[in-house]
């Protein structure tokens, strides 16, 4: 026979549950509705959070935008290299025994991530990353430091920088067969670096000090070798940060006739073409298609503000927070476009959350079409865990196509709090839910026509 005591808890038990589900029930009730989705052509902007820190920053996306990679500050305060996923969300890589790394690169399946981390002695090394080999080092040139920045398009060539034994530093590119390869500097030059590679490996860019001291951006092929690009003036300087899938088009920025960096694309039979600006004196391209005909990167505006921009021949520079204005209701702004997947559609980079008042990586559908006409949406699309709450608790949504989603807590009291508000792509989504006193509470989802209700018991 159980206790008073044990009796008494399992009494007040029942009568939270059932205080829980004629809530529920008669919440659901007043909602109703019927679980539609509405057929739409649309955009979405995914914010992808931290490790726990206060910023994070998209340096890379897979070819069909499913996985980004970049670095975000862990709870320590530590840039650390992240893979995301909509199905897992932010995970950290690790690094090679240090505090710190830096993912830059992803292979176009996102299995293949390279990029910077540090050692046990504080060594900044690259390293290649797989789910099955973990972090691997590639080692330098003899030096202290070395850099992965790109990848080829199946994951085995590697590009970068690393110091040698005199303390230059070279570009490099890599392949498990022969290993770490010198690709030297201009003829009297000083140090280079490279930091993207064609979808096949052949055709890397980057940038090299001339014998005159200014750094150049440059394009290398096994049978030409190193090639400066010049510049948009005759002189000065330029950088070369990304470069088409076949190696024909290649993107950064150099100075302009104002002393200022303007965006450029370069092809043989153009040259090096200024991209402009959005009203400001700066602009850098950051990130090309594949086929060479949508450029992004960031740009100062009339207000000296940093903004992410896309280029087209048709459109021109255009800046992305006026473009998805309607993704950006909020308050929320895209700071920098840094990649972009080879078909144009999926963009990531820097921005600011106005949700969190961080500034934060994203993820952003340039278009989704989805399927005509209305469907039923499959159920459970929402649920909390774990249950009951004790403390920190997660709420977990799920969306078959994107959407506009409300997420809300309401309290028996009917008063709510939102938790999130805005466009999501189809996936999974994660929303940390705040610590509250003890209750019964309601997660109401909204997403289109579609409404869903789960209760939360807080202990």
């Amino acid at each position: 026979m159980k206790s008073p005591r044990v009796f008494s808890c399992v009494s007040q038990m029942f009568v939270q549950r059932l205080m829980l589900w004629l809530g529920l029930f008669t919440l659901c009730f007043f909602l109703g509705g019927m679980l539609l989705s509405v057929s739409l052509k649309a955009q979405s902007l995914t914010w992808l959070g931290t490790l726990g820190g206060d910023g994070s920053w998209a340096h890379g996306v897979s070819a069909d935008g499913s996985v980004v990679v970049g670095f975000a500050k862990n709870a320590s305060g530590n840039w650390r290299a992240f893979r995301w996923t909509s199905a897992t969300g932010m995970k950290d890589l690790g690094t090679l025994g240090g505090d710190l790394s830096s993912a830059y690169g992803v292979s176009a399946d996102g299995n293949v991530v390279v990029g910077w981390a540090n050692n046990e002695s504080g060594q900044g090394h690259a390293f290649r990353w797989t789910s099955a080999t973990g972090m691997e080092d590639l080692g330098s040139f003899g030096g202290d430091e070395s850099l992965a920045y790109g990848v080829s398009a199946d994951g085995s060539v590697v590009v970068g920088e690393a110091k040698n034994a005199f303390g230059w530093v070279r570009a490099f590119r890599w392949t498990a067969t022969t290993g770490m390869e010198n690709l030297g500097t201009l003829i009297g030059g000083g140090n280079s670096w490279a930091n993207d590679v064609s979808a096949d490996g052949s055709v890397v860019v980057g940038t090299v000090e001339n014998a005159f001291g200014w750094v150049r951006a440059f394009r290398w092929t096994a049978t030409t070798g190193m090639k400066d690009l010049g510049t948009l003036t005759g002189e000065g300087w330029s950088y070369a940060n990304s470069v088409s899938a076949d190696g024909s088009v290649v993107v950064g920025w150099a100075n302009h006739a104002s002393g200022q960096d303007h965006a450029f694309r370069w092809t043989a039979a153009t040259g090096m073409q200024d991209l402009g600006t959005i009203g400001g004196e700066s602009s850098r391209a950051l990130g090309v298609s594949a086929d060479g005909s949508v450029v992004v990167g960031w740009a100062g505006n009339e207000s000296g503000q940093g903004r992410a921009f896309r280029w087209t021949s048709a459109t021109g520079m255009q800046d992305l927070n006026e473009v998805f204005i309607n993704l950006l209701q909020d308050g929320s702004e895209l700071l920098s476009a840094t990649d972009i997947s080879p078909e144009g559609r999926f963009i990531v980079g820097l921005g600011y959350n106005a949700r969190t008042g961080r500034t934060e990586a994203f993820l952003l559908d340039t278009e989704q079409a989805s399927s005509a006409g209305e469907e039923p949406i499959s159920s459970f699309l929402l649920s909390i865990f774990p249950q009951p709450v004790v403390g920190n608790g997660t709420v977990r949504f799920r969306l078959t196509e994107p959407s506009t989603v409300v997420l809300e807590l309401v309290d028996l009291t009917g008063r709510k709090i939102v938790l999130a508000e805005g466009w999501y792509a189809d996936g999974v989504h994660y929303v940390e839910l705040p610590v509250l006193s003890a209750g019964i509470y309601f997660c109401r989802f909204r997403a289109g026509t579609v409404v869903e209700v789960e209760p939360i018991l807080m202990w």
